[in-house]
């Protein structure tokens, strides 16, 4: 695991993540580390979701082979 530093939070926002971890029945660190982990699995899956759909998008129609458009711009 590695550790990290988060400098200059608002005293409202630690006390708001306090009350959230205590609720949760968790330590602090292990709050944070349940946000940072869902955050970037979310992150992640919305990222892929917007590829499937413009994958989707563009299924079927007819596409210009992106080489000959490069050398072209580079004839300019």
């Amino acid at each position: 695991m590695v550790d990290v530093l988060i400098r200059n939070v608002s005293p409202k926002v630690v006390s708001a993540l306090r009350a959230r971890a205590k609720k949760n029945r968790r330590s602090l660190q292990a709050e944070l580390t349940i946000i940072l982990e869902q955050e970037a699995q979310y992150q992640s899956a919305s990222a892929w979701s917007i590829v499937d759909g413009i994958r989707q998008d563009l299924s079927g129609g007819k596409h210009t082979d992106s080489v000959q458009l490069l050398e072209q711009d580079r004839a300019r």
